[in-house]
């Protein structure tokens, strides 16, 4: 019970500076990812629950995240509307998306649709991005703002434009950058309230 529990608020911590409505999408994708494929005695009750998913996340919040996509734990959702994520699409740890971003398949020449992405570790994604076809996006990885990628992006790289280009590689992994920033953050705060404690001895 503890690892069902675990197992569906794996991406809650990450977003506490996000918003309640990326923590209820995750919540809602994760729990339905275990009780929307339930053995036979149980499968009406799945089908009701992806139903009600579908109705609560897609229809009436606008993101388009399918409950069987495959996805590594913190997960972090910024401004969620108006995302698009193919249910082919595997999608690494810690990684960040943000609005009116697709993530899919693209149609060939001979009308069939083409393989989705595979999204790295460690992976941050801006806003207004499109990610087509059956392309690999490295680990640490980091895609600007309304970039069309549709090649794929080696470990540590910065790209942007449409098409997308490398503009430079990053030497520390973008996890380690976001502790530095954090602890970073910390430090100030403790400052700040330490120089303003001294205003009031």
């Amino acid at each position: 019970m503890i690892k069902i529990i675990n197992y569906m608020l794996q991406d809650w911590q990450v977003n506490k500076e996000t918003s309640s409505k990326s923590r209820f999408i995750l919540l809602m994708f994760r729990s339905t990812q275990i009780l929307g494929n339930l053995p036979v005695p149980f499968s009406f009750f799945s089908k009701f629950y992806r139903l009600l998913y579908q109705f609560l996340i897609e229809w009436i919040l606008g993101v388009d995240l399918p409950w069987d996509t495959q996805v590594g734990q913190n997960l972090k959702l910024f401004h969620c509307h108006g995302l698009v994520v193919n249910h082919e699409t595997i999608i690494g740890m810690n990684c960040i998306l943000r609005h009116s971003t697709t993530i899919g398949n693209k149609m060939l020449q001979d009308g069939t649709p083409s393989g989705s992405p595979k999204i790295g570790n460690n992976v941050e994604i801006g806003s207004n991005v499109v990610i087509l076809g059956p392309i690999t996006v490295g680990d640490n990885a980091v895609i600007g703002a309304g970039s069309v990628v549709v090649k794929d992006v080696p470990n540590r790289s910065v790209v942007v434009g449409n098409p997308a280009r490398v503009i430079r590689t990053l030497n520390t992994p973008l996890s380690l950058m976001n502790n530095e920033l954090h602890q970073a953050s910390e430090l100030t705060s403790v400052s700040n309230h330490s120089n303003t404690d001294n205003l009031y001895k």
